[in-house]
């Protein structure tokens, strides 16, 4: 395992710092997202998917559960697992999404499907602070989510 920090000043800054990050992944990744309502994780996942050429911008699946976006080189599944419990969770399509080895998986609320899907995972929580300001924790689980934090840390340096 390894861990890191990064920061964001603005909603504007989220979105960069996501969009940069897309272009390192190459599929199969599977992201956590944590953190409070309003702390910015859809806004990281609206990042990625306008950076890997999406052309619907994700919104917050709470209502849905989990949506797919995809073009002709990339796969997204966003699924937000705010109001399940664990029990709840497997009649979802898990199975769609870990066959398809190019789809990025980002999970937000991913407490439900924790033993579910694979070990390697990057998790990332998001932590509201002064204004816009946020900082994120990573911590990765593999040798792929490893190399994504590497990253992920390296595109955020100042």
């Amino acid at each position: 395992m390894k861990q890191g920090k990064i920061f964001s000043s603005s909603r504007e800054q989220t979105l960069a710092i996501a969009g940069h990050f897309a272009r390192a992944l190459q599929g199969g990744e599977i992201i956590f997202l944590r953190g409070p309502i309003g702390a910015g994780k859809t806004v990281f996942v609206k990042g990625i998917a306008t950076a890997l050429g999406l052309k619907s911008s994700p919104t917050s699946a709470s209502f849905s559960l989990m949506k797919k976006y995809q073009n002709k080189s990339h796969r997204l599944f966003h699924i937000d697992l705010f109001r399940l419990e664990e029990g709840e969770v497997f009649n979802l399509g898990f199975e769609e999404m870990l066959e398809d080895e190019k789809a990025v998986i980002l999970a937000e609320w991913p407490d439900p499907i924790s033993r579910v899907l694979p070990q390697d995972r990057l998790e990332m929580n998001f932590i509201l602070k002064e204004g816009d300001e946020r900082e994120i924790e990573l911590r990765s689980f593999g040798r792929v989510s490893d190399e994504r934090l590497e990253d992920l840390c390296k595109i955020a340096q100042p």
